[in-house]
């Protein structure tokens, strides 16, 4: 099932949360938000009780705008250096990494599908970091990796868009670069975990402007999925709707000779066959 939040393109701005079925929206009446629905004991059998309503509301996918899916997830985990070459990247002869880079975004860094990404006035250093999105749907602390893919409920993409000189203010951390307002994106939905299976091999790319600048697959990863779970699970309990970001591809703007930084008009595009695609364009902020 793809699990969508939204809100209607008529003026009425209010969120509304619905599943994609048979091409278009089929709102679900009940649940106030996605992340509701993820602490539910059964949240497929809801789903699939409201498509089965009689006058369920239905919309037109493009009639509506999509929003980031979840409205308030408690953690939203980023972990960075996690492809083979990426480590290569940084040119400082260090050795692969024993244990995932962490850091953490705050909601309001992310728009949605089709929204823009806003190049802040104090950087023209934007970029895009294309990525793969496990959606937590049960609870766990010191979740053993034999059991990691019973606590995903889904996979959505991000572009964890980075403001890659104010990545270096801080002495040890990328903190700020990486919470400018609207600088990233999610979306477009959720896909749950009985559509796009966690332990298969996923495709990730991005796109900017029809080149493609990343492609990589999750055989690659340094920290798989399993592991990620583990590992945050032993000194922080996993929630529904916790947020865990698993990590970009090479091939981003600053790594380039000159960096090819993103600008106003650039259209950015996450794609993942079993996901969809998430696109966005970027405008310089008002």
């Amino acid at each position: 099932m793809k699990l969508i939040r939204f809100d209607l393109n008529d003026g009425d701005a209010h969120p509304r949360i619905g599943v994609l079925h048979d091409g278009s929206i089929v709102e679900l009446r009940g649940i106030s938000t996605l992340d509701a629905l993820l602490r539910s004991h059964d949240p497929l059998a809801a789903v699939r009780g409201s498509i089965a309503e009689p006058g369920a509301a239905r919309h037109a996918l493009d009639g509506v705008r999509l929003l980031p899916p979840l409205t308030a997830p408690e953690k939203i985990w980023c972990i960075g250096v996690n492809y083979q070459d990426r480590n290569a990247e940084y040119r400082d002869h260090s050795e692969l990494p024993k244990y995932p880079s962490l850091f953490v975004r705050n909601v309001g860094s992310f728009v949605g599908h089709r929204e823009a990404l806003i190049r802040p006035r104090v950087s023209e250093q934007l970029d895009y970091e294309g990525e793969l999105v496990l959606v937590i749907g049960k609870a766990g602390r010191h979740i053993p990796r034999e059991r990691a893919f019973e606590h995903i409920a889904g996979m959505t993409l991000a572009n964890e868009g980075s403001v890659r000189d104010w990545l270096k203010h801080g002495k040890f951390n990328v903190t700020q670069g990486k919470n400018f307002d609207a600088s990233g994106s999610i979306g477009p939905w959720i896909v749950t975990a009985d559509e796009c299976d966690p332990r298969a091999e996923h495709t990730i790319v991005t796109r900017v402007n029809g080149e493609t600048r990343q492609q990589e697959t999750t055989a690659r990863m340094m920290f798989p999925f399993d592991m990620l779970i583990h590992y945050l699970s032993t000194f922080a309990t996993l929630q529904p709707g916790d947020l865990i970001l698993t990590g970009t591809p090479t091939g981003t703007g600053w790594n380039m000779t000159p960096p090819r930084f993103l600008k106003p008009g650039d259209v950015v595009e996450v794609e993942s066959p079993a996901l969809g695609t998430l696109r966005n364009h970027v405008a310089d902020e008002a």
